[in-house]
């Protein structure tokens, strides 16, 4: 076993990404922090103070002994559970018809981050614990999809049914990593398209989703609004973009652009290239998640990248499959760069976690 410095390929990405972010809020941002808060530069600020909070929290997990997570794991889940519990509580602030924000202080903190980053270190604990039971049916998948399921809950009361989905795919995924059945995968797959079906069949809004995804130009001033302006921005785009700080869509077109709409701006302002550039960024951080997953020195650490790994890429292609039209539209951030000062925190730990398990690498696998 060798110990060796953290991988900076992805601490430089990854600061890359973040910066970026920075300017793209601002970029965005700017029209809507003006004339809704008279203060152009509200977001900026936010974004810069969780940004360099971030960088000291990447740079503590990536010095805390990532196999103490371990051990902690049952707290840190305990304490995402409290955490949501807060929302059901004076606390608990109700924006557009769901409760998905807690206000401590005078800080907006999302619970849904906090179950996101402690379920995949419980998750990773279990199947590090029940290797040899994995595959079997009441031993090794009931415990599994009792995590997947009571997990995936916490976010889908709230209500937020993408994150949810988000949240439970990044599990099976670390599920299928650990070796489980396929015969077992299909039908926990079959249990979750039924399940998605009949959450999506059970509330109008959700089935209008659907409908605008199929054909958003056949309500082009109301359900179809958001999907078409997205298209439009990344259309206008081009090659080059239309410059930074150029962006039309951002006079009040796109509703919070700086949010779940970032990469229709990014699109617009800096075109085709420099979404290339953007998602070329994001595959070298899940490049070097999977060298870090497949070179870890225990099967915590493999599982625990595996499932960070996978949360990252799930999320950032759902991100721009939402602004591209390939995918309904829903509200799901883009990782490192969408404005919100928990989810970019969560994300930078989550990054600290892969840079200290690439501390620790074992020679036959490195």
């Amino acid at each position: 076993m060798a110990k060796k410095a953290s991988d900076f390929t992805l601490m430089i990405t990854t600061i890359v990404l973040v910066f970026i972010g920075i300017i793209m809020v601002f970029s965005s941002s700017y029209p809507d922090a003006y004339y809704k808060l008279n203060n152009p530069y509200h977001f900026l600020v936010k974004q810069l103070i969780f940004a360099i909070l971030g960088l000291f929290v990447m740079i503590f997990f990536m010095n805390f002994k990532y196999t103490r997570l371990a051990k902690l794991s049952k707290i840190i889940f305990l304490g995402a559970i409290v955490l949501d519990a807060l929302l059901f509580t004076p606390l608990g602030k109700e924006i557009g018809g769901a409760t998905r924000w807690v206000v401590i202080f005078g800080n907006t903190i999302m619970p849904s981050d906090a179950i996101k980053f402690a379920s995949i270190i419980l998750m990773a604990t279990f199947l590090a614990k029940k290797k040899d039971d994995i595959r079997k049916f009441w031993k090794g998948l009931v415990p599994a999809l009792l995590i997947i399921g009571f997990s995936a809950a916490l976010i889908i009361i709230q209500p937020d049914l993408s994150t949810s989905a988000t949240l439970a795919t990044t599990l099976v995924a670390m599920l299928f990593v650990s070796g489980a059945k396929m015969s077992h995968l299909s039908g926990i797959g079959a249990i979750g398209v039924v399940g998605l079906f009949f959450a999506i069949k059970g509330e109008a809004y959700r089935l209008r989703r659907m409908t605008v995804f199929l054909h958003p130009f056949d309500d082009p001033t109301d359900a179809g609004w958001q999907v078409i302006q997205s298209l439009y921005a990344l259309g206008s785009g081009g090659l080059f973009g239309a410059g930074l700080g150029k962006s039309k869509q951002k006079f009040f077109y796109l509703s919070e652009p700086y949010n779940d709409f970032i990469f229709s701006i990014i699109g617009e302002e800096l075109g085709f290239i420099g979404s290339v550039i953007v998602i070329i960024l994001f595959l070298i951080i899940i490049w070097r998640g999977i060298k870090i997953a497949l070179s870890a020195k225990d099967l915590f650490g493999c599982y625990l990248a595996s499932g960070i790994t996978a949360l990252i890429a799930i999320q950032t292609l759902i991100h721009i499959g939402v602004v591209t039209s390939s995918l309904p539209p829903t509200g799901i951030p883009l990782p490192f760069v969408s404005a919100g000062g928990t989810s970019l925190m969560m994300f930078m730990a989550c990054i600290g976690i892969l840079l200290n398990i690439s501390r620790h690498v074992s020679l036959d696998r490195s």
